[in-house]
């Protein structure tokens, strides 16, 4: 089987063979080696020995090899790769947005009544409608007790039952309140999340340009070097007529 060719057998004049996998594809999902960035190419013609510069590649193995030449890069700088690196990489290969999966996971996830409780109350403890309510309330209770419009004051001075009270309350609010910055702490920890994976992907992707770019400048110097010396030839021929 002949892996070198990028020419299409008779009667497929649309289609090519991969040099990494076999199989044939139409020519839009076929890649040229000799295209490729440098580094990208040694590692393919590497592991591929039939690979020259006129082989073809397919998008899906060169989608592979690109994923292992970037986490080849991110080992060297990073050491062992986490979690979120591997989602990234595996969203760089498959060529999907990186926080889609993660962002729908969040949105999927249906807050329970108590964690719904939870946010109310925090959300209503720490409002200026809350602290003026309350402090309305302290008045009018020690007002009521300290005045005597009852012949029986329910709670005399010192206020024994409202000291229960806002023993209990600080109790019960304040676990209510650790609950809603768990929460919180969630959000933000998955917010953090996406932000390192949009940073990381970006990062690559801006890194492939870089390559493409380089290689594409070097590709156009070398023609414009030829060039040169093309007409450089001309004119000396030009010049001295016994070169002709």
């Amino acid at each position: 089987m002949n892996h070198h060719s990028s020419l299409p057998k008779s009667g497929q004049s649309n289609t090519g063979q991969c040099v990494v996998c076999g199989r044939t594809f139409p020519f839009s999902k076929l890649h040229k080696a000799g295209n490729l960035r440098p580094h990208l190419y040694d590692m393919i013609a590497e592991e591929v020995k039939d690979c020259v510069h006129d082989s073809l590649i397919c998008d899906e193995d060169l989608a592979r090899f690109r994923r292992r030449y970037v986490e080849g890069l991110l080992a060297e700088e990073r050491g062992e790769l986490s979690d979120l690196d591997q989602k990234v990489l595996d969203s760089f290969e498959k060529g999907t947005l990186t926080v889609q999966a993660s962002s729908e996971a969040a949105t999927d996830k249906v807050p329970s009544l108590g964690e719904i409780v939870a946010d109310k109350v925090a959300s209503f403890g720490g409002s200026w409608t809350f602290i003026l309510s309350f402090i309305a309330i302290l008045v009018i209770w020690m007002g009521v007790n300290v005045v005597g419009l009852f012949s029986q004051p329910f709670d005399p001075y010192p206020f024994i039952l409202l000291n229960l009270v806002l023993s209990c309350l600080a109790a019960l609010q304040a676990p209510v309140i650790m609950m809603s910055q768990k929460r919180q702490e969630e959000k933000d920890r998955l917010r953090a999340e996406n932000d390192y994976m949009i940073n990381l992907r970006a990062e690559l992707e801006i890194r492939q340009l870089h390559e493409k770019m380089d290689h594409q400048m070097a590709k156009q110097w070398e023609r414009l070097a030829e060039l040169q010396q093309i007409q450089i030839e001309l004119l000396e021929k030009r010049d001295d007529p016994r070169k002709e």
